[in-house]
């Protein structure tokens, strides 16, 4: 059986080519000086001499060009042989496991949020006496944002007494005019219902995903809060 003669890697023959040129405009090079001093000293006594320098000359440099040409082209297949082998494929971003964090880990990260897409002053408040609120913040357009956080799992959703514990201090006691709740889970429908009457934002598990993974623009410029009907956003309640 026929063995198959193996092939010569493209880099090798790229590298010939390269060597090649380079010593064809070399000789070019050689070879016109040559003929423009022999032209020079003899200009006068051998007219004739002279024309045939000058075609000899118009010939090089036509050669020259050509090895020039193949001169780029070698170095053209070298460089895109090295950009392949160079650009690594993009790493896809895993999405973030709110679930596996602990509640005050879950409040940092919501605060990180907020600071990642332009709030300023930014303030992590939850624990005992915080009154409901566990992020404090100033959003681009200079608005009070006051958030609070329920890292629940997936079979505890947050109810309407949630909600008006919250609703009972986001306004009156921390000044929002923004006011949202973010959660690991869902809401029940009596929350929902009362967070619409309330004017309170609710971030549910697939909201805070879209969020996070830049999918959907943050909940302050959804409106919300006493001001949201007047900026034209979207009715308090569920965003998802």
């Amino acid at each position: 059986m026929t063995m198959p003669e193996p092939s010569v890697p493209r880099r090798g023959r790229t590298g010939r080519r390269t060597a090649f040129a380079l010593a064809l405009l070399a000789i070019v090079v050689c070879g016109v000086g040559l003929t423009l001093r022999t032209a020079a000293a003899h200009a006068d006594e051998h007219p004739a001499g002279a024309l045939v320098a000058l075609l000899a000359l118009g010939c090089a440099g036509a050669a020259g060009l050509r090895g020039r040409h193949r001169l780029r082209g070698a170095f053209g297949a070298t460089a895109g042989w090295r950009g392949d082998r160079a650009a690594p494929a993009p790493e896809a971003v895993p999405p973030v496991d709110y679930t596996a964090m602990d509640a005050a880990e879950f409040e940092r990260a919501i605060a990180d949020l907020c600071a990642r897409d332009g709030c300023t002053d930014v303030q992590v408040v939850g624990g005992a006496g915080d009154l409901g609120a566990d992020v404090l913040a100033t959003t681009p357009d200079g608005r009070r944002l006051v958030v609070q956080c329920k890292r629940y799992g997936p079979d505890h959703k947050v109810g309407s007494q949630d909600l008006q514990r919250f609703g009972g201090t986001c306004f009156t006691i921390h000044g929002a005019h923004i006011a949202a709740l973010v959660t690991t889970s869902d809401f029940t429908g009596p929350a929902l219902e009362y967070a619409a009457r309330g004017g309170i934002l609710c971030l549910d598990a697939r909201a805070l995903a879209a969020w996070s993974d830049g999918g959907a623009p943050p909940p302050w410029r959804q409106g919300g809060g006493a001001e949201g009907a007047e900026r034209g956003g979207l009715a308090p309640g569920a965003y998802s």
